[in-house]
């Protein structure tokens, strides 16, 4: 029979675990914080017995999480309106994300945040297609940068907590 404390190490590290890949897939949702999903993992971690990790370890990836979600937020703002797009194509653009993916699957998270940043600014700014076509080509610069990071921030993260585990595991069978 597996000694109780064992037992709760390896359901918090297959709680972790979940976590890890949920915020990998939360890289490319609009719904889900990839980078902070991410961290909760180690958070799990945090409380095993099995496997050591230090508050400042915790704490600084706690912060990394939290700056590139501040950051992705920022960078689609930056990409509408460093071309020329209003506040219409801000919200186009995330409107187009949800509607994209609920309908269009993975081809709708690239495409939406385009089209609803083209429509955003052509029906409610007064745009012309030029111009809205400008705007939502920076509306989705700014989306794929960011995914791009959560993306690979979030690797890190499941990297670094494989090699934790793996690290604690080999400790314990060996």
């Amino acid at each position: 029979m597996l000694n109780t404390t064992y037992t709760m190490d390896l359901f918090l590290i297959g709680l972790g675990g979940f976590f890890i890949l949920l915020g990998i897939i939360g890289s490319f949702l609009p719904v889900l914080p990839g980078p902070p999903t991410t961290w909760v993992g180690f958070l799990m971690l945090y409380f095993t017995s099995s496997v050591t990790l230090s508050l400042s370890f915790l704490l600084l990836t706690l912060g990394i999480a939290l700056l590139v979600f501040s950051i992705d937020t920022i960078l689609s703002v930056f990409g509408v309106k460093k071309m020329g797009g209003g506040r219409a194509g801000i919200i186009g653009s995330t409107i187009g994300l949800i509607i994209g993916l609920l309908f269009f699957g993975p081809l709708g998270i690239l495409l939406g945040p385009f089209v609803g940043a083209f429509l955003g600014e052509l029906l409610f700014n007064k745009s012309d297609m030029g111009d809205a076509f400008k705007s939502a080509s920076g509306a989705l610069l700014g989306f794929l940068s960011g995914v791009f990071l959560k993306f690979l921030v979030s690797l890190v993260f499941a990297y670094y907590f494989v090699v934790k585990v793996w690290e604690s595991m080999a400790d314990i069978l060996l």
